[in-house]
């Protein structure tokens, strides 16, 4: 904790000397189009200001301009020919929020979670089989590779009710021309409301892209590393206390687990003696050399602009990563265990751990063409990949290896009108033997007001993850020979100016799961799922707005996959620019869902499992919010959980929601959380 606190100091201490950010012209997010000034679906905006030169002709005292304080700032994500900008918008407090609005948490922010909307986990190859916390982890793929014309840092700090905090700082800058690097940090603190419920999670991410002079070698670098650290009560012995009058302090209701290990309602006390602690650190270095056509501009009599257009890329990549999984209990309950678990202990209260440990170094060659010299974004892709597993368990460690080839065709035409993919990789030889996966994507640009439409087919088929392996440490008896699962997806999505509509089918073939909190299963028949998604924003006046977005999904009752048939989340918002410099969006929030027989979560080996003798029907969550915005300051004033309010034992905010069986989630909630853009 003492790392954090000096971090953080240093943080804003170097940031004083920043001036804001002034955003002049909001444009929309358009990874490939020019910016224009105007607005996305969602009534959003993004900040992509130019440089503006200073005033030189004047002597003395001026009158300050915010011109200045401007910037002109890009990125890409990793593998992606498409250049984005930075989102201003203040409308949508998830976007900033460590919990995606679609998503059920176990009760606090930084407990393990899950998807209200079906989403298959299509990766083929190798997979340790641990994601409850997925949400909270900075990962290589969603590193974002900037350009910019100045320094730029961000400030992101937390409050809220329960003693919850939540802090993120990024900063990024081009020493040269040709030369980014960059940080992220995230830091999730929250003693929780019930007992063995905090969490404590950090998680950072080093960043940095170079290109040679002659732009022929490019170079991209990262380093990101998570520590995530949950406890786990198991939920509460009994939903009856909550309407107890004298449990009004969530503290004092019973849990399953935990209960008798000394406990702290304190920020500061990190440690997690009931629980899972996950920590990963992953390397990613990718070099490439281009030949073909040189190139060059005369910008003046002592400056030249190279020019590099390339017909033939050699690229290498290495990635190394190690992960540690950990359950342990300092006075796990042994008659508990026994019935929930099938643990035998040695003594009533006793000292349980498990654990398991992963090094992954993957070398990757690569050769790309590209047939017009003139157009980066098409090309075709072939390579091979040689992966090296260590795994050390409870009681053994094993090697394993994995020999796979990939290729891609991608063409995004000049013109930005179509956009295709084709992408596939085969594991030929190791211990995934036979998996692949198969990636294929249309889209087209219709016109600017109607927008775009985007095809896609995705088939994958992959050894269920290691956790559902008998050598696994979290796999206890489970001696199953599973086959391969089969996921096969496609849809149609469509995006305008007036609505973003999506369909999408997923067949699921071999679906792996737990059944139970320790036994494995294998789901015999194929599984479909059929999800409808709509999204609006319909204008109710000059400056009252309603935000809409709804997912229909459909499933058979009788397989492990469990949804609700509607999710939708709404938002009623006063909205609009006052004072010339503020930027307001307030009113209220709403979030429902249909009943349905949810997932039940088990502690030690981190896995959501179907059940059915629970059916979670929650009245909608209502939030009241107030957001603004002041050049490169932001604010969000945020009262949620106002569905929770009672009177049946007197005035309180005890009607609680549910996440799962036994785990209730907050009463009411007070949040403050404020954001400084800065240029230096």
């Amino acid at each position: 904790m003492k790392k954090t606190v000096v971090f953080i100091i240093l943080i804003l201490v170097a940031s004083a000397s920043f001036s804001q950010i002034t955003p002049r012209r909001p444009v929309i997010i358009d990874e490939g189009n020019a910016p224009q000034p105007t607005t996305n679906n969602s009534g959003q905006s993004v900040v992509n200001t130019g440089n503006q030169p200073a005033n030189t002709d004047t002597i003395g005292f001026e009158h300050r301009d915010d011109a200045k304080d401007s910037i002109s700032i890009s990125y890409k994500i990793l593998d992606s020919t498409r250049k984005c900008f930075l989102d201003s918008s203040i409308n949508d407090f998830s976007t900033y929020y460590s919990v995606p609005s679609n998503y059920l948490y176990l009760g606090n922010n930084g407990a393990a979670a899950t998807s209200l909307i079906f989403q298959p986990f299509n990766k083929a190859g190798f997979d340790a089989g641990f994601h409850a916390y997925d949400i909270y982890k900075y990962t290589i793929e969603e590193t974002r590779f900037y350009k910019t014309s100045r320094p730029f840092t961000t400030l992101n700090y937390q409050l809220a009710s329960g003693k919850e905090q939540m802090l993120k700082a990024g900063h990024t800058q081009n020493p040269k021309p040709n030369l980014n690097w960059g940080f992220d940090y995230k830091l999730i603190n929250s003693p929780g409301f019930f007992i063995t419920q905090n969490t404590n999670h950090n998680a950072y991410r080093v960043f940095s892209s170079y290109q040679g002079k002659r732009k022929r070698y490019n170079l991209w670098l990262s380093l990101v590393g998570n520590n995530i650290r949950g406890s786990e009560n198991g939920g509460i012995e009994n939903a009856d206390y909550l309407s107890d009058p004298n449990r009004k302090d969530r503290f004092s209701v019973p849990v399953n687990l935990g209960n008798n290990a000394a406990y702290r309602n304190n920020p500061f006390v990190t440690t997690v003696l009931t629980g899972n602690s996950y920590r990963d650190f992953n390397f990613f270095l990718r070099q490439s050399y281009d030949l073909g056509k040189r190139d060059s501009i005369a910008i003046n009599d002592s400056t030249t602009e190279y020019l590099f257009y390339p017909k033939l890329r050699i690229q290498y990549t290495f990635t190394g990563s190690k992960a540690t999984y950990r359950f342990s209990d300092i006075l796990a309950d042994s008659t508990r265990y026994a019935d929930w678990y099938g643990i035998q202990l040695g003594k009533p209260l006793d000292t349980f751990a498990v654990q398991e440990k992963w090094s992954i170094i993957k070398n990757d060659v690569s050769l790309i063409q590209f047939p017009d010299t003139k157009n980066n974004a098409q090309f075709f892709l072939a390579g091979v990949t040689l992966q090296n597993i260590n795994g050390t368990f409870t009681n053994s460690e094993s090697s394993f290896y994995n020999l796979f080839v990939h290729g891609e065709y991608r063409n995004r035409t000049r013109n930005k009108l179509w956009d295709m993919l084709l992408k596939g990789e085969l594991y030929a030889k190791g211990l995934n033997e036979g998996d692949y996966n198969i990636l294929a994507s249309l889209s087209r640009a219709l016109n600017k007001k109607s927008g775009s439409i985007n095809l896609f087919f995705n088939n994958v088929s992959r050894t269920p993850s290691f956790i559902f392996d008998e050598r696994s440490s979290f796999n206890p008896g489970n001696t199953v020979d599973f086959s391969k699962e089969n996921i096969t997806s496609f849809g149609a999505e469509l995006f305008t100016r007036f609505i973003h509509l999506s369909f999408k089918n997923h067949l699921y073939i071999n679906y792996s799961y737990f059944k139970n909190y320790t036994t494995t299963a294998q789901f015999d028949n194929p599984i479909n799922v059929i999800q409808a998604t709509a999204s609006k924003k319909f204008k109710l006046s000059k400056k009252w707005n309603w935000y809409t977005e709804a997912t229909v999904q459909q499933t058979d009752n009788s397989s492990p996959i469990r949804v609700p048939l509607l999710y939708t989340r709404n938002r009623i918002a006063f909205e609009g620019l006052f004072f010339k410099n503020l930027n307001l969006s307030t009113g209220l929030e709403f979030r429902y869902f249909t009943p349905y027989k949810s997932y039940g979560y088990s502690s030690i080996t981190g896995q959501f499992v179907p059940q059915d003798t629970f059916t979670l029907k929650n009245l909608p969550d209502i939030t009241a919010y107030v957001d603004f915005r002041i050049k490169g300051f932001s604010a969000f004033i945020r009262a949620e959980n106002l569905n929770t309010m009672s009177f049946n034992q007197g005035f309180g905010f005890t009607n609680n929601n549910f996440a799962a069986p036994l785990y209730p989630t907050q009463g009411f909630i007070f949040r403050l959380g404020i954001r400084w853009w800065f240029v230096n």
